[in-house]
């Protein structure tokens, strides 16, 4: 059964920049965008590296490794070498903490 998890102070998260986490020994990617803050599994589809590492703009998260690119907000894989999605997750923000489900 999934559980809310607090990852983070909203006011730790600047915009564009993921920070990674894990929870239960996941890797997650936990990105403020412009409406927004989102979750995303943190290791590319394609190849084993750490989205996290990788650049992010315009809600794309961008793998290090090969330059795949991913949704930030769907997981979806935009480019390849990627062709699978990587894994979202819901975030919430309470009394100005964020907390993700996993």
């Amino acid at each position: 059964m999934a559980e809310w998890h607090r990852v983070a102070a909203e006011d730790e998260l600047a915009e564009n920049m993921p920070l990674p986490v894990r929870i239960n020994g996941e890797p997650i990617a936990v990105v403020r965008l412009e409406d927004g803050i989102y979750a995303v599994h943190d290791v590319c589809t394609h190849e084993y590296a750490l989205l996290s590492d990788g650049f992010c703009e315009e809600g794309k998260l961008e793998c290090p490794l090969h330059q795949a690119c991913f949704d930030i907000r769907t997981g979806a894989a935009l480019n390849e070498p990627a062709e699978v999605p990587v894994a979202t997750y819901k975030v919430k923000v309470e009394n100005g903490e964020v907390f993700v489900e996993a």
